[in-house]
Parts: C-alpha cells; structure tokens; sequence
C-alpha cells in the first residue's frame, strides 16, 4: 500500500523505471489513467508509458516542455497547453473512448477543452507499463532524455471513462472506484535508483 508515499527518480538524467503490474482481461476500448508529479525539469519526460508489442506508444503521458502535455493513443497524439508549473505538484488524468474517439484531459481537477484522438481504435492488452521511461519498444528502447527525475504518486489506470465527479475525486484523493492499476494496491518492480518515500506535504 503505498497511501502517502512517493516514488523519487533521484538523478537526471535516468536510466531508472517502475514496471507496474495490470491485471488486463481484454484490449481497452475506453480507459483513464491519471497520476500526480512533482519535478523542475524542463526538458521533455515521460510520465506513463504503456506499450504493446504491436505498438510503442499505445499510451503515453509526455511532457515535451514545461507548458506542453502530449496524449498519446495507438502512436497518435493530442497536445494540451497548459500554464506553465509553479513547481508544485500537478495532478493530471486523461481519458479516451473509441466510440467517439474523444480525449479528455483535466489538470489539478479542471477539464481542458475536449479533443478527437482514434476513433475506432482498441488499445491492446498485452501491455508493458512503466513509469519514468518513453518506451521505444516493448519493455525498452529508452531516451535518456525523455526520463523522468523528480517524484510520482497517486498513479490510477481505469477500464473506463471517469465521470467528471471521480475525475474531481482523484485529484482530490478521494475515495475511487476499482482500478486496473490502483495506487493503494500497486504491483510494481523497480528498476535502477527510485526511491519510495513518505510524501512531505498533501
């Protein structure tokens, strides 16, 4: 359980990751994956990655600059522009649903205009998830400048849109329904210098 505890990705750059382990039945046709990062990085860094073997960036989270996230789905991708950071903790989720192809992205629990990303497609289940690496193949491939340095915590992946009530509640830490990945029940190896540790302040 890892409830008020952080990953630390101590250098920058990093050759280090989390593997996090889901227990996926069938290919996603609609999912949201949301997280919580703390860094003063201002180069690009990857902040979820799920590959398949079929495709690198089934699903990414990317952050090519300071006022910049990237949504990637089945290797297409979305841009939203956001303030740049007061160095604080940013809490992102994104969701995506192949009916109509829209994604949605809320920051510190705010909902950014709406954009189309796949419609149509299916996200394979077969997945190697990582945090703190941009896969540029299944399980590997990495930048060493797209790694993440900084602190991860409160990292969600759901088999379903959020409602923007539980999107509101994720941000707030509140109580969430069953996940595919949950932070509170988080099956994860880590690999290289990620150092867990009690969060310092909510």
């Amino acid at each position: 359980d890892l409830y008020r505890k952080v990953f630390v990705f101590r250098k920058d750059p990093s050759d280090a990751y989390v593997v996090l382990r889901a227990q996926l039945e069938q290919p996603l046709h609609n999912f949201t994956v949301c997280l919580r990062s703390y860094t003063d990085l201002s180069r690009p860094h990857s902040l979820f990655s799920y590959a398949t073997k079929a495709q690198d960036n089934e699903i990414l989270l990317f952050k090519p600059k300071p006022e910049e996230y990237r949504f990637y789905v089945g290797g297409k991708f979305v841009t939203f522009r956001v303030p740049e950071g007061r160095r604080d903790w940013e809490h992102v989720c994104a969701s995506w649903e192949s009916a109509t192809g829209i994604a949605e992205f809320w920051l510190n629990g705010k909902p950014w205009p709406r954009k189309g990303l796949q419609r149509g497609y299916t996200v394979g289940a077969t997945a190697a998830i990582l945090l703190g690496q941009e896969q540029d193949s299944f399980g590997g491939g990495f930048d060493l400048y797209n790694s993440f340095s900084g602190e991860l915590t409160d990292v969600y992946l759901w088999d379903t849109g959020l409602s923007p009530d539980k999107m509101r509640a994720a941000f707030l830490s509140l109580r969430l329904p069953p996940a595919l990945l949950a932070w509170k029940s988080l099956s994860y190896e880590v690999k290289g210098d990620v150092v867990v540790k009690p969060r310092l302040r909510e």
